[in-house]
């Protein structure tokens, strides 16, 4: 590893720490809102208008039962109103776990030397991917350690293996990064290989918990470089980025205003908020051993979650295999928007591994690692539209163009639609037969409730073809 001395942290023009910790605290402090405050956050999110940091910290104090059934419900409400009943599904393909940070929340920390380390070479890429690709997969989010043989050229070249491979009628449409931050040129390298989002947690806003948790001898240790990098990918021109929080690591109330306060920086400096937010818990992990004190029970879990969206009312909200599946149902009401789904986290798990989980080669253990068959059928016997559309980010409707398109409502005219286009090739290929005759209904129900015009019956026309041909990747 090269010293820490030498490390170059290239920042954006005009980078800004907007973390101000002791004005956030500030906000955490007051006691219960009065009932009136609470309800004209709610209209205005109801409005779609994203709230400000000192109007999110509002519905983090409320904790009276009757204010929060009515903070559920909002979320519910907005949740429908602004992405239907449709839940989009992917898959995360770890390509290698050396890394030259020291997290101490991480299994593949370098101190730890019981973690099996291993990079896939590109021949092991396909195998994955087409293993994925049988399963039914169109969307994939491929996860890199921070080291230096995973650099912009490498995982672009990543991408460039999983879009070549086809195992017919499979194909991956979409694939999206979650790595080390890069500098503009990097970022660029990446683009041009036709990535979707581009992932960068900031793990926790706080900043004596960062310190604590990124030894400052590591490239991960400078907080505003990391604060910095989506900044920087949207110079090099990747609109389509996602900011995340690892909860468990410092006060979960913190954190939300953390990560509002992120959402807002980029709409106001850039004209687009992130694409997606996720939140994940922390998890067991190899060697990992962490205090309890900042543990997120599941009730502050779905407070958050529901906040998150009444907050920001068109970032999608990812929530993953982390927890449980009946925790994982309960909240896809709560506003969350994308799940992944048969999911495996070693290197290799899709091809390697069998039903039980491989601690010493995984980041942290799963709490749900139901096949995606599964998981999909649960779905549609609950009411929701699996999706794996990819259409916005193919014609261009991402970043600015795609708020143009979801403020006003839009985007349920291409998503509904899109959404039972990509199930309908699902339950196709690849369903069981419980899992097809499930979801056959579910899109009969939902084209009862569609109002007759050209665009029902185009899209009928379209569900025809996909039923009695091999013809596929039909979207609007």
């Amino acid at each position: 590893m090269r010293d820490y001395a030498d490390m170059q942290f290239e920042l954006s023009k005009g980078a800004v720490d907007f973390i101000d910790d002791a004005a956030l605290e500030s906000l955490l402090t007051g006691g219960e809102p009065e009932p009136a405050q609470v309800r004209d956050v709610l209209a205005k999110s109801l409005a779609k208008t994203p709230l400000t940091v000192a109007e999110t910290a509002l519905l983090v104090r409320t904790t009276n039962p009757d204010l929060l059934e009515e903070m559920f419900a909002a979320a519910r409400r907005l949740k429908r109103e602004v992405y239907g009943n449709r839940i989009v599904l992917f898959a995360p393909l770890y390509i290698g776990n050396d890394c030259t940070n020291d997290c101490l929340y991480c299994a593949f920390r370098r101190s730890n030397l019981a973690a099996v380390r291993r990079s896939l070479n590109q021949e092991e890429i396909r195998d994955q991917v087409a293993a994925l690709e049988r399963q039914g997969h169109k969307r994939l989010i491929l996860v890199f350690g921070e080291h230096p043989r995973y650099h912009a050229e490498f995982i672009a070249e990543c991408v460039r293996t999983v879009y070549s491979v086809k195992v017919d009628p499979g194909e991956i449409r979409r694939v999206n990064i979650n790595a080390a931050p890069q500098n503009v040129d990097g970022y660029r390298t990446i683009k041009a290989a036709r990535i979707g989002t581009f992932q960068v947690f900031q793990e926790t806003y706080h900043h004596a918990t960062y310190a604590q948790m990124h030894p400052p001898y590591t490239r991960k240790g400078n907080y505003l470089y990391r604060l910095d990098a989506l900044s920087r990918a949207q110079e090099a021109g990747i609109d389509d980025v996602g900011i995340g929080a690892l909860f468990g690591l410092y006060d979960w109330r913190f954190e939300v205003l953390g990560l509002v306060s992120h959402a807002l920086h980029l709409q106001e400096r850039y004209g687009v908020g992130p694409h997606t937010i996720s939140f994940p818990r922390v998890r067991p992990a190899l060697g990992v051993r962490l205090p309890d004190r900042w543990r997120v029970s599941d009730a502050e879990f779905k407070r958050l979650v529901a906040i998150l969206r009444l907050a920001v009312p068109y970032t999608g909200l990812i929530l993953t295999a982390r927890e449980p599946p009946e925790l994982r149902r309960e909240l896809l009401g709560f506003g969350v928007s994308q799940i992944d789904a048969g999911t495996r986290i070693e290197l290799g798990g899709y091809t390697e591994c069998g039903d039980a989980q491989v601690l010493d080669r995984e980041q942290f253990e799963l709490g749900d690692i139901r096949p995606l068959d599964e998981v999909l059928r649960q779905l549609v016997t609950d009411g929701y539209i699996p999706s794996f559309c990819t259409a916005c980010y193919r014609v261009g409707r991402t970043g600015e163009h795609f708020m143009e398109f979801a403020i006003p409502g839009f985007i349920k005219r291409f998503c509904t639609p899109n959404a039972l286009l990509t199930a309908a090739e699902y339950l196709r290929d690849y369903a069981s037969p419980a899992t097809r005759a499930a979801g056959e209904r579910l899109i009969a129900d939902e084209l009862a409730r569609f109002e007759e015009g050209p665009l029902k019956d185009e899209l009928m026309a379209r569900l025809r073809k996909i039923q009695e041909s091999a013809e596929r990747d039909l979207y609007f």
